[in-house]
């Protein structure tokens, strides 16, 4: 799709960053959402430095998704300057990996805040405008996290499967209004919060995750663009997680017991 607005939160690097490189380079409007206006403006300068033309089709916002209203006026004043949005990325995403019992209490809430809240409060900043004009995109970022239970991940676990039931509610309210929801299950990608997660990764999570070599980034945006101009609903990466996904009522007792099997020895 091109000539779109595209809103993206968590843009200023990661997989929302990748995405902006897309959609500017297909000639949309784009504007990056985050909460560092220093690291926006770096992110800036890289699309830029790459696509020169592009300067007038970026806008940048710094706010944290956790505030709705604060949230709600950067994206109301973005599509002021380039037009009502036709396509939300929930990108915008935070991880602290830690054990329950010794997890700092502003971490753990701070991921559901940022995870989940921070995606329904861009979703209501959007919604009832595109339903106004009866079409939309609303692409939810989630993580294969969400897909199975992680030990030292508890809340960045239920932050991100609280996303699936979001989708999938929402989907049911949204569609017949003209508005598309999807909602993508990202592996580990190639980011700079993945290197800050992975210093802090429990080897118990290891047991699970394994030692699978992440994703680049502009892998995984190719991925997700490709699937929302092929109208799918949910967007995976890999046959494993595919299949997960789809099977996970079946195959999870066992792999639990299995990892649980491991962890104890």
């Amino acid at each position: 799709m091109t000539g779109s607005h595209v809103i993206i939160s968590g843009g200023s690097s990661g997989i929302g960053l990748a995405l902006a490189a897309i959609y500017l380079s297909n000639g949309n409007r784009v504007t990056l959402i985050g909460r560092s206006a220093e690291r926006l403006r770096n992110a800036a300068d890289r699309l830029q430095a790459t696509q020169a033309s592009s300067a007038a089709r970026l806008h940048l916002k710094a706010v944290d998704v956790s505030d709705a209203a604060a949230l709600a006026t950067a994206i109301h004043d973005a599509e002021a300057a380039f037009g009502p949005c036709d396509i939300l990325i929930t990108s915008a995403g935070i991880v602290t990996p830690g054990f329950l019992e010794t997890l700092d209490a502003h971490a753990a809430r701070e991921q559901i805040d940022t995870n989940l809240i921070g995606t329904i409060n861009a979703t209501q900043a959007v919604y009832a405008g595109m339903r106004q004009r009866g079409r939309g995109t609303i692409l939810l970022v989630s993580s294969a996290a969400a897909l199975i239970g992680i030990p030292g991940y508890a809340t960045y676990c239920a932050s991100k499967a609280g996303l699936t039931g979001f989708a999938e509610a929402l989907r049911m309210e949204a569609e017949p209004a003209g508005i598309h929801v999807a909602i993508c299950y990202p592996p580990d990608t190639d980011t700079p919060q993945l290197a800050g997660e992975l210093a802090h990764r429990p080897p118990e999570a290891e047991i699970i995750m394994g030692h699978v070599k992440p994703w680049p980034a502009d892998k995984v945006a190719a991925r997700i663009v490709r699937g929302l101009d092929q109208g799918r609903h949910e967007i995976f990466f890999g046959l494993t997680l595919h299949l997960l996904a789809r099977f996970g009522s079946l195959v999870k007792p066992i792999l639990t017991w299995w990892f649980l099997r491991r962890m104890r020895r």
